[in-house]
């Protein structure tokens, strides 16, 4: 059995709901073939995590306005009413992670592909963000998840040998990369799922 001392949480999809739908359904009007249409081909996931990256809001709305003039009201939506996406925390998956704070074995940090705009309305909502002690936000960095340098600057800053370490993550891809540096990873999917998979490296909540 391995020995893990460190825990690094992904956070949206994991600790926090967040979703465009919760904007754009009811702007389309409960069409989904249409939203699903806008999100495929005008603000697109691509075209969002690359201001995950670090690149300005300002910019890319404009940019897309650009090459979608008939559609800047609802562009303009996606980072003008970008809170109304925000949702709840997973509760089942903070309860966790107060458990892991508390027990002085584990060094508990957070990786997150998140614009640097937008990030601090997240942690005026949650307290729980508090509880790291540390996060690494892409957009800060000026690059994401599942590139290698944003595992290798959490590593570096947090003194985390890669082998002790378990990631946590909704991202098939983003825990390929992370296993690809020799980091332990979990799939995120249900908070249940997750005690289960942590007891199976030995660790108890």
């Amino acid at each position: 059995m391995k020995t893990i001392d460190t825990i690094i949480f992904d956070l949206g999809g994991v600790l926090i709901d967040w979703n465009p739908e919760y904007v754009f359904l009811k702007e389309f009007e409960g069409d989904r073939h249409k939203m699903q249409w806008f999100f495929d081909t005008i603000c697109t996931n691509d075209w969002n995590e690359n201001q995950d990256a670090g690149y300005s809001l300002y910019k890319a709305t404009q940019e897309r306005i650009a090459l979608f003039p008939e559609y800047e009201n609802y562009i303009r939506m996606y980072y003008g009413r970008w809170t109304e996406m925000l949702g709840n925390a997973k509760q089942g998956t903070v309860t966790i992670l107060k458990s892991l704070v508390a027990n002085p074995n584990y060094k508990v940090v957070a990786l997150t592909n998140w614009s640097h705009e937008t990030f601090p309305f997240a942690q005026i909502k949650f307290d729980f963000l508090s509880w790291f002690e540390g996060i690494v936000v892409s957009g800060e960095e000026h690059t994401r998840k599942p590139f290698k340098d944003i595992y290798e600057i959490t590593l570096n800053r947090f003194n985390i040998v890669a082998e002790k370490a378990i990631f946590i993550d909704d991202s098939h891809r983003n825990i390929k990369a992370a296993e690809a540096l020799g980091i332990n990873g979990i799939h995120f999917e249900s908070p249940e799922a997750l005690q289960t998979q942590l007891a199976n490296f030995n660790i108890s909540l």
